[in-house]
C-alpha cells in the first residue's frame, strides 16, 4: 500500500516557506502540502492542499522531485511513502501570514504556523521527515530554483 503526499516549494526573496504543525501529538516542520486523495491528480491535490491549509491560490512552476528511495509512512509503517514536490508561486494578490517563531501556536491537534527560512541558512535538521531533508539538500545544491 502506498501513501502519496504532494508538497509545494515556495521560494521568495531567497527564502523558502515551511509549515510548522502539531498533528497526533507530534510537532513537525515540513513543506506545505499533504495527502493525495483517490481520483485526484497530483497538481489538483497541491492546489487543494494550499487552498485548505493556507487559504492560498498558487501557480505550479514545475516538478522538482519525487521520492526515489524507500521510506515507510511515519504514521503507518506498513505503507510506503511517496512524496512529490513542485516549485510553486503564490498568485499575485494572495496574502500570507507568517511568523518568525518556530511552532508559533498552542499545541492543539491540527495547529499550524508558517515561516520563511533563508536558503543560505536552512539545514536538513530544520525539517522533520527524511524526504524533506533530502529536498533541503537538493535546494541548497541547486542553481535552478
Amino acid at each position: 500500500m502506498y501513501n502519496i503526499r504532494v508538497y509545494g516549494i515556495m521560494i521568495e526573496n531567497d527564502s523558502v516557506l515551511v509549515s510548522d504543525e502539531f498533528y497526533k501529538g507530534i510537532f513537525m516542520t515540513k513543506f506545505p502540502g499533504g495527502g493525495h486523495e483517490p481520483g485526484e491528480g497530483l497538481i489538483d491535490c497541491l492546489h487543494r492542499e494550499f487552498d485548505e491549509e493556507l487559504s492560498m491560490k498558487i501557480n505550479v512552476i514545475r516538478h522538482f522531485y519525487t521520492t526515489d528511495f524507500y521510506v515507510p509512512s511515519f504514521f503507518n509503517q506498513q505503507h510506503q511513502l511517496i512524496s512529490v514536490y513542485y516549485l510553486v508561486e503564490r498568485k499575485a494578490d494572495m496574502k500570507l501570514n507568517t511568523s518568525e517563531v518556530r511552532f508559533d501556536f498552542d499545541p492543539v491537534h491540527g495547529a499550524q504556523s508558517l515561516r520563511w527560512i533563508a536558503l543560505k541558512q536552512i539545514m536538513e535538521d530544520d525539517l522533520t521527515y527524511p524526504i524533506d531533508k533530502k529536498v533541503v539538500n537538493m535546494l541548497k545544491n541547486s542553481s535552478n530554483v
